[in-house]
C-alpha cells in the first residue's frame, strides 16, 4: 500500500462506527440484532480487509505442506490483511513471527478464549516461527475495576491456560505488559514513537474515546502496537528491526491494528498481517460474545463435567422445533443452534459435522442428542486441558515469561 492509502484502513472504520443499524464490532464491545449474529461478510467490506477464499486456503496447504486447518475450511478465521505477502516471504525463505494477545480480565478463560491459540499454535507449527504473546494486564486495569497486582496475578494465571495449549517453551515467548515494559526499553521506544505519529482525534475516530475517557486509554493502543515490531523484542530477533509479524486474533482487535499499519512505514517497519476469527457464541445465542463476568455465558477452563453438562442442557440456545413433533415436521436450524456452532468450533471429523448438519436439520437428530454429542466432546477437552494445566508448576510459567532468545537464528 501507499502512503496514501495507510489512511483509508483507518478511515473505514471511522465512517461505519456512525451507523447505528450496523452490527456493534469493537474491543469493548459485540452486539448484533440478528439471531444468526453478526454479519461478517458485511464486517469484511466495513474494515476493509480481505476475504479468506479458497485460493488462499490452498496456498497455505501448499506452502506449509500440510491440510488446512478446520478453522480456515469452516470460515472461523474468515478474513484477512496480507496473508499472501506472509506466504511470499516463507517462500522466499525469508523470517517471519507470529503475535497475538489476551486480555486477562478472569482467574480462568473460556472456550472462546481458545480459539485465537489454538489456531495461532497450529500457524507456529505449520511454519516453524517465534511466538510472543501479550497479556495486556495493564488494559484491565484501565478498564476494568482491578488493582494493578490483581490484573498482574490474573495475567500469570492466564499464561496457564495458554501454556497448557501444548505451546513448545523454547519459541514461545509470553509476556506481561507491566512486567516486560519496565525491563525493555526497546519495547517502550516502540511505544513512544507509535504515539508520536497518532492525533487524539485519530483515537477519537477509530475507538469512540471522548472528552471523558482517561489519558491511559487514550494511550494505550500504543502499547497493543508495539509487539507488531520485530525491534520491540531484540532479545529475540537480534535487534534486527524488519522482521514482520503475522496476527492471529478475533475481528473485534482489528482497529488496534488498523491504526498500526497506518503507523508501522512512517515508522520504517512492516505492517503487520493480520488473521481475524469469527466471535464463537455464547450460550444463549450469537447476537453478542461471550463475557467471563457471566459464568452462565460460556463454558470455563476449570468447569467439571457436571458442570459443562448442566450449562448446555439448560442455557445452550435450541435452533431445534418447541416440541419433538415440531421438530420432526419442520427440523432444526443450525444457523441458530448454539450446540451445532460449538459443533463446528471442536468436532474435528468433517463427515460426522456434515452428518449431524444434515440429520439435524431434516428433523431427524433431536436437540437432546445434539447436546449429549456435545456435552461429550466439550467435557473431554475441558478435562485434558484441566489435567494439563494442573501439572504446570510456577517454574514453568516463569520459564515462558523470561525475556530471553527463542530457538531461532537472526
Amino acid at each position: 500500500m501507499t502512503e496514501e492509502t495507510n489512511g483509508l484502513e483507518t478511515k473505514v472504520e471511522n465512517m461505519t462506527t456512525k451507523n447505528l443499524e450496523e452490527d456493534v464490532v469493537n474491543p469493548w464491545e459485540v452486539a448484533s440484532s440478528s439471531d444468526k449474529g453478526v454479519d461478517y461478510d458485511k464486517l469484511i467490506k466495513r474494515f476493509g480487509s480481505s476475504k479468506v477464499d479458497e485460493e488462499l486456503i490452498k496456498r497455505i496447504e501448499n506452502v506449509t505442506g500440510k491440510p488446512a486447518h478446520h478453522f480456515l475450511k469452516r470460515g472461523v478465521f474468515f478474513s484477512q490483511r496480507d496473508m499472501h505477502q506472509i506466504l511470499n516471504l516463507v517462500e522466499q525463505k525469508k523470517p517471519f513471527y507470529l503475535y497475538t494477545g489476551r486480555g486477562p480480565s478472569s482467574e480462568a478463560m473460556h472456550l472462546g478464549h481458545l480459539i485465537p491459540f489454538i489456531f495461532t499454535k497450529w500457524l507456529q507449527e505449520a511454519f516453524d516461527v517465534p511466538l510472543v504473546v501479550q497479556l495486556t494486564d495493564d488494559e484491565k486495569f484501565l478498564w476494568k475495576d482491578l488493582t494493578l497486582e490483581e490484573a498482574n496475578r490474573l495475567s500469570f494465571e492466564n499464561a496457564k491456560d495458554i501454556i497448557a495449549l501444548g505451546f513448545d517453551v523454547e519459541k514461545t515467548f509470553i509476556f506481561s505488559d507491566l512486567e516486560y515494559i519496565t525491563q525493555s526499553p526497546a519495547f517502550y521506544r516502540n511505544m513512544l514513537r507509535t504515539q508520536k505519529l497518532v492525533t487524539y482525534n485519530q483515537v477519537k475516530g477509530i475507538f469512540g474515546f471522548d472528552d471523558s475517557t482517561c489519558i491511559g486509554k487514550i494511550s494505550f493502543p500504543s502499547i497493543q502496537a508495539a509487539p507488531s515490531f520485530s525491534s520491540s523484542f531484540p532479545q529475540i530477533f537480534n535487534n534486527k528491526t524488519n522482521i514482520p509479524c503475522l496476527i492471529p486474533c478475533a475481528i473485534d482487535q482489528d482497529p488496534y491494528f488498523r491504526m498500526t499499519r497506518d503507523v508501522a512505514p512512517r515508522l520504517g517497519y512492516s505492517k503487520p498481517a493480520l488473521m481475524h476469527s469469527t466471535f464463537f457464541p455464547a450460550l444463549q445465542g450469537a447476537q453478542t460474545k461471550m463475557s467471563a463476568s457471566d459464568p452462565n455465558s460460556s463454558i470455563f477452563l476449570t468447569d467439571t463435567d457436571k458442570q459443562i453438562k448442566t450449562k448446555i442442557n439448560k442455557y445452550a440456545f435450541s435452533g431445534g422445533g418447541t416440541t419433538v413433533e415440531e421438530h420432526k415436521e419442520k427440523g432444526g436450524n443450525c444457523d441458530v443452534d448454539v450446540s451445532y456452532q460449538y459443533l463446528t468450533f471442536f468436532l474435528e471429523d468433517d463427515n460426522r459435522l456434515e452428518e449431524i448438519r444434515k440429520t439435524y436439520t431434516s428433523g431427524e437428530l433431536l436437540t437432546g442428542y445434539l447436546k449429549k454429542e456435545l456435552i461429550e466432546i466439550l467435557q473431554k477437552i475441558v478435562g485434558e486441558h484441566r489435567q494439563r494445566r494442573s501439572q504446570l508448576t510456577d517454574d514453568i510459567v516463569k520459564q515462558f515469561m523470561t525475556p530471553r532468545k527463542l530457538k531461532f537464528d537472526y
